[in-house]
């Protein structure tokens, strides 16, 4: 049951960690040294998984992805289901780790001196190409950062998940799930089993993020 428990668990941190990376760097650039209204209100957007309680994230997650709606139903008819799968735990992991991420991303693109893309697009590179080498190697300590935080938050997502993927042993079953389980049968052994592998998981990511962040300066 750890094992399977323990695989599922990093399949949900690993995806949403991936969709931090593949939405969240745009999003972050996007959201760096603006200050207007419409980007107050992304701000705003972006932050509520952090200040709403996780159920009411899981149930507007899955009112959007349910079969009964479009979204949902074209997403079962090309075989890709989110509601009740390890999937829709991802989903709901990535909505909760998301504000985590852009903190220290917004955070590390805003450090870049303007100057220095600005110099590089006078030598005749791209806006892309400034982007890709320039301004992100330089926001690559906040961005690692970042991603350690959404993994380790990702790791731990329960209430969301929950009610996305539900708690089905062996399919959307993941460590925080399978650690309230433990505690609510009052089996303190399997409790503090899993608390253990879940605590050595996230230090290791954590200081694996550490010493990348620290090679890229």
């Amino acid at each position: 049951m750890v094992y399977s428990v323990v695989v599922i668990s990093l399949k949900v941190a690993i995806a949403a960690s991936a969709l931090c990376l593949l939405i969240g760097i745009p999003l972050a650039r996007l959201m760096a040294h603006r200050r207007g209204f419409p980007f107050r209100i992304l701000r705003v957007i972006t932050s509520l998984p952090l200040i709403l309680p996780p159920t009411v994230v899981g149930w507007f997650l899955l009112t959007v992805f349910s079969s009964r709606r479009p979204v949902g139903q074209w997403l079962e008819s090309i075989g890709f289901p989110l509601v009740f799968d390890w999937k829709g735990a991802a989903l709901a992991a990535f909505a909760g780790s998301l504000p985590m991420f852009l903190g220290p991303v917004v955070t590390a693109f805003e450090s870049v001196d303007p100057n220095l893309p600005a110099f590089a697009r006078t030598l005749g590179l791209s806006r892309i190409r400034v982007f890709l080498k320039v301004t992100l190697p330089l926001a690559a300590p906040g961005i690692w950062s970042g991603l350690a935080l959404a993994f380790a938050r990702s790791l731990g997502d329960f209430g969301a998940s929950l009610v996305v993927a539900g708690n089905i042993p062996q399919s959307t079953q993941t460590l925080s799930m399978a650690i309230y389980d433990a505690i609510h049968d009052s089996n303190e052994s399997a409790a503090w089993g899993l608390i253990a592998v879940s605590v050595a998981i996230a230090v290791a990511a954590l200081l694996i993020a550490d010493r990348q962040g620290r090679r890229t300066w």
